[in-house]
């Protein structure tokens, strides 16, 4: 059975997407060195990427892009190889390398491809896909980034989960840069 895994980045206050919905304050912060080899990374790992549609436009909008590949050359090679699945019922086409449009319920048909052998199935960003995937008790691992704000309001990725789902730690990084990365599993 393959896992499914979620990576997001939160405020301290828990928010995945601020209120105005400006993606500004996960770039805010001193960069450094660490954290830099860090985020390459995670994106050279032989995942399978999935997204809800406004993410996946919002990643495919820049990772394929020469300005991508010149700020983050590691992170844009590792995007543009994985293979990328994309939950829309109105997508019509999807132009980003190796990407597969997926238009049944995101709980069904994940629970049908973590039966299946492959590689771990990773979330990045997608709340509307995190919320319903963890109420439903298929998210295996949950990777969160802290960063050091607070965005007073905003979208919890955990809209729709209306009962208690208990999590261990399994491990803690800080970094210089004030992000703390920690790492949950399912605890049953």
């Amino acid at each position: 059975m393959r896992k499914l895994s979620v990576f997001n980045q939160v405020s301290i206050d828990g928010y995945f997407r601020s209120s105005t919905g400006d993606p500004g304050w996960m770039h805010q912060g001193r960069d450094d060195e660490e954290f830099r080899a860090f985020v390459s990374g995670n994106a050279s790992g032989a995942s399978v990427l999935v997204f809800g549609r406004r993410t996946y436009e919002m990643m495919a909008s820049f990772w394929p892009t020469p300005a991508a590949a010149a700020q983050m050359p590691a992170v844009a090679k590792g995007m543009n190889e994985a293979p990328k699945l994309v939950f829309s019922r109105t997508l019509a086409r999807a132009d980003w390398r190796g990407t597969t449009i997926v238009k049944g319920d995101p709980v069904a048909e994940l629970r049908q491809l973590k039966g299946e052998p492959g590689p771990t199935l990773v979330i990045l960003g997608s709340g509307s896909l995190v919320g319903p995937l963890a109420a439903a008790g298929l998210i295996d691992e949950y990777e969160v980034l802290v960063a050091p704000v607070i965005l007073g309001a905003g979208r919890s990725m955990f809209e729709g989960v209306e009962r208690p789902i208990d999590l261990k730690l399994a491990s803690t990084r800080a970094f210089k840069n004030g992000k703390t990365f920690l790492v949950y599993e399912r605890a049953t």
